[in-house]
């Protein structure tokens, strides 16, 4: 089940969403045909990709 929440700056979270989070902390991550493990290249391809996107990202106000 999927669960969508929308954040606004300077929210808190609720003691069960916290809860949550820390329950998710502790289960294994799980690989499969939509979400493979990424080999080496791609997770270098990914960062490059992030980096470069965030330096050019416009700062929102």
């Amino acid at each position: 089940m999927t669960v969508t929440v929308t954040y606004k700056k300077g929210m808190k979270l609720t003691k069960e969403q916290i809860a949550e989070i820390e329950a998710a902390k502790e289960k294994p991550i799980v690989f499969d045909e939509d979400s493979p493990e990424l080999t080496p290249a791609m997770e270098k391809a990914f960062l490059l990709a992030a980096r470069s996107r965030n330096r050019y990202k416009r700062k929102s106000s």
